[in-house]
């Protein structure tokens, strides 16, 4: 019989459900029906097209959306493109093309990828940050956040990129160097725009409690905003009173033991409190740190460094003459950008005390067994005048009183979270609604909005903070609507993050030209039900998100007060394994479990290594072994898909060979959905080769018609059987997203279906509907061939039948004296008394029992008998 002829219905049923809007959501649904909102993380439309990895998510989400359509739900399951930010622009300088060009292109080029694949998607609710129509609504809502108080501008320390010619926040910089091109970066003070995230720490924070998150982000979340409770302590300048450092510390019961001072080296004070002596050697440290990213001057450097300002402070508790040092473990960003170094208490202050020969005091009594530095655990109080004595946490209330009592500080809570840089010095981005009038910004008035982009031809970054829209002459000038004075645009732009912080709002309503979202529709569609993307955007996109709608939500413009109910990270897609031949100088093979680091752990030898031809490789347990020689194990990785590593996968290629539902199944196949995984092309012959048993099963051999077997005969009692044992093993799944087990669970039912001699239809359509969201083609063209005029796309879900889910007969454990003597069959509502009847019976356990005095007769009902006999 012919194979599947994907290449026909393929198209067939995607022309199908462009032409009548299967999947559309009409804007007015019927309320009284369950509603489920399917969301993907939109995608960045980059030049490239789509890998292999990107569409795991959409059709996870996609399996999903069907799935809920068919139980009865109305289902939003919508796309769009996050088309702005510096990808974009970066290519548009090299390649000449301006950068509205090239989204357009790329977004036609994703569009066309989206649409093979046979998602499910209302394109009728397309958005696009880039459209002005969009932007409108993105610039509206900074309008909201700067009249709230939430948006300002400040000259901050920040992330400079020469190359980029823009500044960066600080999660786009790594190890020093931009995240997007690897560019070296510097810090630099700028004035910025800057959104107060601050102010919502807490909302954040204890809103994460009743999300349905991967526990590792809401961790994750938890340690960025990294909530501490403590107290704030003011030590006054040595001969200077009237100044003093502001330092935070969560143990303020180690005062006691503060013997020197560190301030970060951007910290305001370090150029006053400088002195003449040390000025150079300071001066030249900062610019040192300024090269350094946060990571590695406070978690990776282990090398304590720092220079001593000449200046000193005085102890609050004790008057004693403690010295200020300057050294880059000390974050401007945390806390007041200053510490009181307590070296007894903290290991990294013990370890710069050791390198610079300053005091060290314990304040906090260690066990006698402890033999190591700082100690930092619990413990009564030493050194510490009206302190000693005392537990750490009864030390602290009583410290805190003491400095609340004489205003020498007080109780404080403080957030590693940082207000949110807000402005690029880019072209590519939403301009800022804000016009500066006698110098003061002041945002314009909503019927002033949008404010859209200037075309401009040169749009090179000016390496100056004003930004390439500085050169729109004819843009940057203009006359205040309100005022009639003379006013001047911002001139930077925002970040990519702004346009994905709220586009899931503009979904509900995308033609609303009054408000972002008509109240009516937020309050049934929100909160988002699924949202699925990746894990790196744990503390980026997702918290900036939850920021702006609760900042919404206080304003009143959304219902709820966190946007997406249940999130779901899928693993990432590595490329295919790569298999690596370890040899020596020689060319003796080596066996890969006798290499570490390359070299040979039984001779030290340094060894050469070979790359390795799949075809020439065998699988053998869990290890790969040449196939002509398997004593010989190979290095067998998988690696992340990158263009420079040429293991791109293109799912183009795949699916003009196997077919988009064989790529579909194998997507979800390869393991559970979360679980990283390498690509094998050969596991998509696998699902490729299922469809054709499944094709086999139904279809006959000319268009249209249905396989010899299937008829309309009733069903016997097993076919029932394994047809509702599969609905109620797939429904499971699907709702628990176990993908790859329900597709076994499909497959083992085509398997035993395909031994029948006859299939009744009652047993086919039910398996089609299973089949449906996972291989949506093909089920649509069998579901035609049965009869059916519509599409299945909202055809009833089955419904399982549990009589069929209860066996007919169970299998149990025979004992005799606690040994195993025999399994018996016995009828699944057998009494107590036909199953030991029936255990007795049984040959080998009545060998045990001849001539035997039985004692006793233990039945655990559906599990096992036990014989107690005496010798």
């Amino acid at each position: 019989m012919a194979a599947y002829p994907f290449k026909e219905i393929e198209p067939k049923w995607q022309s199908y459900w462009e032409r009548n809007k299967t999947f559309r959501t009409p804007a007015k649904v019927d309320r009284t029906r369950p509603k489920y909102y399917a969301l993907d993380m939109f995608p960045y439309p980059s030049g490239d097209g789509l890998h292999v990895g990107h569409p795991e998510g959409y059709t996870a989400s996609d399996i999903v959306a069907r799935y809920k359509r068919m139980r009865g739900f109305n289902v939003l399951h919508p796309i769009g493109w996050d088309a702005f930010g510096l990808p974009a622009e970066q290519y548009a300088l090299k390649t000449g093309t301006h950068p509205k060009i090239t989204t357009e292109n790329n977004i036609k080029r994703f569009r066309e990828q989206l649409r093979s694949l046979g998602f499910s998607y209302d394109w009728d609710r397309e958005v696009n940050t880039t459209d002005p129509d969009y932007y409108k609504w993105t610039q509206w809502i900074f309008k909201q956040l700067f009249d709230r108080g939430l948006a300002y501008q400040q000259e901050l320390p920040v992330w400079w990129c020469p190359e980029l010619g823009t500044t960066l926040a600080n999660e786009e910089v790594i190890d020093g160097h931009s995240e997007v091109g690897g560019f070296p970066c510097v810090r630099r003070p700028l004035r910025q725009w800057v959104l107060r995230i601050t102010e919502y720490a807490d909302k954040l924070l204890s809103g994460l409690d009743d999300l349905d998150w991967p526990d590792s982000t809401k961790e994750m979340q938890r340690n960025w905003i990294g909530r501490s409770e403590g107290a704030e302590v003011d030590f006054h300048i040595d001969g200077d009173p009237e100044r003093f450092i502001r330092v935070f510390t969560t143990r303020p019961d180690t005062l006691f033991g503060a013997t020197y001072m560190v301030l970060a080296p951007e910290h305001e004070l370090v150029t006053k409190l400088t002195t003449d002596e040390q000025r150079k050697a300071v001066q030249t440290y900062q610019q040192e740190a300024a090269k350094k990213s946060e990571l590695e001057r406070a978690e990776l450097q282990k090398e304590k460094t720092g220079v001593f300002t000449g200046s000193y402070a005085i102890n609050p508790v004790n008057d004693e003459r403690i010295p200020i040092w300057v050294a880059d473990y000390v974050l401007v960003s945390y806390g007041t950008g200053a510490i009181m170094a307590v070296p007894g208490e903290d290991q990294r202050d013990w370890d710069f005390a050791e390198a610079f020969d300053l005091p060290i005091i314990r304040t906090v009594q260690p066990p006698e067994d402890f033999d190591g530095k700082a100690y930092t655990g619990q413990g009564t109080a030493i050194n510490s005048g009206f302190l000693d004595g005392l537990e750490m946490e009864d030390a602290k209330r009583k410290i805190i009183d003491w400095l609340e009592a004489g205003g020498r500080g007080k109780a404080k809570i403080n957030y590693k979270l940082r207000d949110w840089l807000f402005s690029r010095q880019r072209y590519w981005g939403e301009p800022f609604p804000v016009v500066f009038v006698d110098g003061e910004p002041k945002t314009l008035p909503e019927d002033a909005l949008p404010v859209t982009l200037p075309v401009l031809e040169e749009f090179k970054p000016s390496g100056s903070p004003e930004g390439p829209l500085a050169a729109a002459t004819d843009w940057l000038d203009i006359v205040d609507p309100e005022t009639g004075k003379p006013a001047r645009r911002e001139t930077n732009t925002m970040p990519q993050w702004a346009g994905s912080c709220w586009y899931y709002l503009r979904y509900i309503d995308p033609d609303n030209k009054d408000e972002i979202a008509s109240r009516e529709l937020a309050e049934y569609w929100l909160p988002v039900d699924l949202y699925v993307g990746g894990a790196e955007h744990a503390v980026l996109h997702l918290l900036y998100a939850r920021f702006w709608h609760k900042a919404l939500f206080d304003a009143d413009v959304v219902p709820t007060p966190e946007p997406f109910a249940k999130l779901v990270h899928q693993g990432m897609i590595l490329g295919e394994l790569e298999f690596t031949s370890y040899t020596t100088d020689d060319g003796t093979l080596v066996s890969a479990e006798h290499v570490r680091s390359g070299e040979d752990t039984r001779t030290g030898a340094t060894l050469k290594t070979a790359k390795v031809d799949p075809e020439s490789v065998t699988k053998q347990g869990d290890h790969f072994v040449l196939a002509e020689n398997a004593s010989i194990r190979v290095d067998a990785r998988a690696h992340k898909m990158s263009k420079s590593r040429g293991n791109v996968v293109n799912p183009d290629e795949v699916v003009d060979a196997y077919g988009a539902d064989a790529f579909r199944l194998y997507e979800m196949f390869m393991g559970p959905l979360e679980q990283v995984k390498p690509w094998n092309t050969r596991g998509v012959e696998g699902t490729h080769r299922f469809l054709n048993r499944a094709w086999r099963l139904i279809a006959g051999e000319e268009a249209g018609e249905l396989a010899d077997k299937v008829d309309d005969s009733e069903p016997t009692n097993d076919q029932l059987r394994e047809l509702h044992q599969t609905i109620s093993k797939v429904t499971a799944d699907i709702e628990a997203l176990r993908f790859n087990t329900a597709i076994a669970a499909l497959m083992e039912f085509t398997n035993t279906a395909l031994k029948w001699s006859v299939v009744p239809r009652s047993i086919v359509e039910p398996f089609i509907l299973l089949l449906a969201p996972l291989a949506p083609h093909i089920s649509e063209e069998l579901w035609q061939r049965l009869g059916h005029e519509d599409s299945l796309a909202y055809a009833n879900w089955p419904e399982v039948d549990e009589t069929y889910l209860r066996a007919d007969t169970i299998e149990v454990a025979v004992q005799v004296n606690g040994k195993m003597r025999g399994r018996i069959e016995i009828p699944a509502d057998a009494d107590e008394e036909q199953v030991l009847a029936l255990a007795r019976a049984d040959g080998n356990v009545l060998r045990h029992l001849e001539g035997k005095d039985e004692k006793r007769a233990i039945y655990v009902p559906g599990r096992i008998v036990n014989f107690v006999v005496a010798n």
